[in-house]
């Protein structure tokens, strides 16, 4: 595997971006090539059927550019696995980490909420993976279907979203919940107002940091950092991507990155 090569990120939509300002900060010398499907998001409330068919198409097209590895930028989709993602290609996989172990070094009353898609908490993942570590530990998810659509469509403040969170915020108050998962790359986007809607007797956290630095340590250990050079991110979206380089414009360092579109198909 050639070091040289960008390492690929994939999502549903924009949500992933949060994933790359990460990546970028923690790996700098590293290019990536980030597929956003906005054509077709959000994957959140589709069936499995559907997700692994697109996520096979964004692979697909990585596999074809050349990657040397794969972080998935994405709750909805690492729910499905990520050795059913690699079959069949070179490269690695990463997920998204669920932020067990940081949820768990966080809370001081262990419940724990977790906002996320309908899909990923449909799974039961988070709470299997706070449970394998410690039993005695409550969650609880609150499935949050309207965050993704506003995310997309550039809603980041407002009296609709701030409607919206608290909705889906009082279930998780209800519960006494001291520390709340952000279990969608889309949620970071709003995550000031979601933070302002708890109040400050809950720490609200995101789990990109761990995913990230899973994708560093990879490198790593198979020999495939890069130390020099400036990168370069192609920020690659399946419908136009000006809203989405707006989008952008709010995260990450706009000089290191190149837009396009992309078909998938």
């Amino acid at each position: 595997m050639d070091k040289n090569l960008p390492v690929g990120v994939i999502d549903s939509g924009v949500g992933g971006l949060s994933v790359l300002k990460v990546l970028q900060k923690m790996l700098p010398h590293e290019d990536f090539l980030y597929i956003g499907d906005t054509a077709r998001a959000p994957y959140g409330q589709r069936s499995e059927e559907e997700i692994r068919a697109f996520v096979r198409d964004m692979t697909d097209y990585l596999d074809a550019a050349g990657v040397k590895l794969l972080v998935v930028a994405c709750n909805t989709i690492t729910v499905l696995g990520t050795e059913s993602i690699k079959n069949g290609y070179a490269f690695d996989v990463v997920g998204m980490s669920k932020g067990a172990e940081l949820a768990l070094g966080t809370t001081k009353n262990k419940k724990i909420g977790v906002m996320a898609t309908p899909f990923t908490v449909a799974s039961g993942a988070h709470k299997a993976a706070v449970n394998i570590l410690d039993a005695e530990a409550e969650v609880f998810a609150q499935g949050c279907p309207d965050f993704v659509p506003l995310i997309e469509a550039g809603v980041f403040e407002g009296e609709v979203l701030m409607k919206t969170v608290k909705e889906y915020a009082a279930p998780l108050k209800a519960a006494a919940v001291d520390v709340v998962l952000l279990s969608c790359t889309h949620f970071p986007f709003i995550r000031p107002v979601i933070e302002a809607e708890f109040g400050e007797d809950v720490t609200v956290l995101d789990p990109a940091e761990a995913t990230a630095l899973q994708a560093r340590l990879y490198l790593e250990c198979a020999g495939l950092l890069k130390l020099h050079g400036t990168g370069h991110s192609e920020v690659c979206f399946t419908d136009n991507p000006e809203r989405g380089k707006a989008i952008a414009s709010h995260m990450l360092d706009m000089q290191q990155c190149s837009f396009k579109q992309i078909s998938l198909k």
